[in-house]
């Protein structure tokens, strides 16, 4: 059930917050007072398609929280989906802002995808034309199937498998139909790579070996290209020979002059470190060995393989794995004719097991199509359709499809004597408003979603058929918490709690407000729904007639509810 809502700056909703209850929640208030963009607001907390647009001139973000209490089923479910739950309390909240948003469940970041298959399972939104989808005869087996879900649920996923292996193996049959030049002209091809592969002689992790070397032995050339210049440049062509011949040069003054013998010693310490260091630079250079053979063997294999790479795969395990894929293609086109025979047996008998499936998910349709139709004539007649037959068509089509092969179409006939026509060729918009919400009457019998909003349902009604229609919203809003937004008084009289939707102006600006209302302001807003603009005493006496007739309506199907419940205890 929806507890709570609350908005801050979405279109002309400054910040409103308002408390539901259970049992059916009307909504009322004049036309443009913004009714729509309450409906609309909790819309955008269950992840529909928001626009910057929205949120509201001057702020920089716009909020919607929905607070809601679910039972151990549907806890069972959210946990399923991983979705953090410390109570049985959940809250839905959806913040946009310069285009952007983000949604939460009980303060935990979802993506919007999974926002929607969350509140799939709280609430569910049946707007102004949603009736109109009943003109489109693939939403008839649609409707079929969520009454029938808990008997058609692993059939269905059964079904949609097996229809992906027929569609596959179908697909690779069509794929197969090669004349005979196409086909040696693949296998040619496929030969050339396979030979190509073979001869490469491809072993695992010799790619990750070889660049191991590679590094290894380019770094190797460049130490022994520097090493052997400067030893070119130490040596006795090189630094030491001139030392060396210093040395001799400043021997023959020494014992002239104390100062000239110490500057001997010191270039005698020169001379001997460079030798030393030469010695030791070539020991380097006789130790270390540089293959120039065995580099260009490693560079020359990993060419051949990084080649391989970028046709077949961008790892050897990749490469060998082409090899395989193309070993049996080239299996299959060597005997083709066993392949193709392989293949139609194969796509026999997938058809055949589909075909099983197809058969007893419409034989459960069958069953349940009858039971469907016996109810939704039951809420027709509810809603003022007095001499109503209503039936369902199940017809086989040609193809197979993910559900079955089955075609569904709604027929009616409104007037005696009257065949049973389509729905969508009969049906006016009044008409296909309340059979929407027998529909939704009978479907939410066998729902455990706890919350359904309908905005407007009563389009193209009025008389006695909106009192209908007013008994039948509570009826279902026993089993569910309602949230109508109407424009009928008889249907707002019926309220278990009546809220005013209305336009205010502060500062220059219009704002929608929206508050609930008590016993005798709910008796006046009847009175505006049945007067007009002028209120007297005479509309408001009216107005409490209603307000009286419906408590009485009401007492009454709680007594009958009571009664059936009795007999069958």
């Amino acid at each position: 059930m929806l507890h709570n809502l609350h908005v801050k700056n979405l279109a002309l909703i400054e910040e409103a917050e308002v408390d539901f209850s259970g049992g059916l929640n009307i909504l009322s208030g004049e036309t443009g007072a913004g009714k729509s963009i309450i409906i609309g607001s909790i819309g955008v907390a269950i992840g529909e398609k928001v626009s910057k647009d929205m949120i509201r001139k001057d702020a920089d973000y716009a909020l919607v929280e929905l607070v809601f209490s679910v039972g151990a089923k549907v806890r069972k479910k959210l946990e399923a989906m991983d979705i953090l739950m410390e109570d049985d309390q959940v809250i839905l909240t959806r913040r946009i802002s310069g285009g952007r948003s983000v949604a939460k469940i009980n303060s935990e970041s979802v993506s919007a995808a999974k926002l929607k298959q969350a509140a799939s399972l709280l609430i569910d939104i049946h707007g102004q034309h949603e009736h109109q989808s009943l003109l489109d005869e693939k939403n008839h087996l649609q409707i079929l199937d969520a009454y029938a879900k808990k008997e058609l649920r692993h059939l269905k996923e059964q079904l949609s498998v097996a229809y992906q292996d027929y569609t596959s193996i179908r697909q690779e049959c069509r794929n197969a139909a090669l004349d005979t030049e196409q086909r040696a002209r693949e296998l040619s091809f496929l030969q050339y790579e396979a030979d190509e592969i073979a001869d490469a002689a491809l072993t695992l992790g010799e790619d990750e070996e070889l660049e191991t070397q590679y590094r290894r032995f380019a770094n190797g050339k460049q130490i022994m290209g520097s090493i052997g210049k400067v030893y070119e440049l130490a040596s006795e062509n090189g630094a030491a020979g001139m030392t060396g011949h210093a040395v001799l040069e400043i021997a023959k003054i020494s014992a002239y002059d104390e100062k000239v013998a110490q500057l001997e010693g010191q270039l005698m310490e020169i001379d001997n470190l460079l030798n030393d260091f030469n010695r030791e630079l070539a020991g380097y250079m006789d130790d270390t060995d540089f293959d120039e053979a065995r580099f260009y063997e490693i560079e020359k294999r990993l060419d051949l393989i990084n080649g391989l790479k970028a046709k077949y795969g961008s790892s050897i395990a990749k490469i060998l794995s082409e090899y395989e894929k193309k070993l049996e293609r080239i299996e299959k086109l060597s005997d083709y004719d066993a392949y193709l025979a392989g293949l139609q047996q194969r796509l026999a008998q997938k058809e055949a097991d589909l075909k099983v499936l197809c058969q007893k998910v419409s034989d459960i349709r069958k069953k349940e199509a009858s039971k469907l139709t016996k109810k939704i004539k039951a809420a027709l007649i509810d809603l003022n359709f007095l001499d109503v037959q209503f039936a369902l068509n199940l017809t086989q089509k040609k193809e197979y499809s993910q559900s079955g092969y089955d075609d569904a179409e709604f027929l009616i006939s409104t007037n005696p004597g009257e065949p049973l026509k389509s729905l969508t060729k009969v049906a006016s918009g009044g008409e296909l408003s309340r059979i929407m919400l027998a529909i939704k009457a009978v479907l939410a019998d066998c729902d455990e979603i706890g919350t359904l909003i309908f905005d407007e349902i009563d389009t193209g009604i009025s008389g006695r058929t909106a009192q209908k229609v007013s008994e039948k919203m509570n009826v279902i809003s026993k089993e569910h918490q309602i949230l109508c937004i109407t424009h009928l008084p008889q249907i707002a009289a019926m309220a278990d709690s009546h809220f005013l939707i209305e336009k205010q102006a502060k500062n220059n600006q219009t704002q929608t407000k929206i508050r609930k209302l008590n016993e005798p302001e709910s008796i006046t807003e009847l009175g505006r729904m049945l007067g007009g603009v002028k209120i007297t005493d005479t509309v408001l006496k009216s107005a409490k007639e209603m307000k009286d007739l419906a408590v009485a309506t009401k007492n009454s199907q709680s007594e009958k509810k009571g009664s059936r419940h009795t007999k069958v205890e």
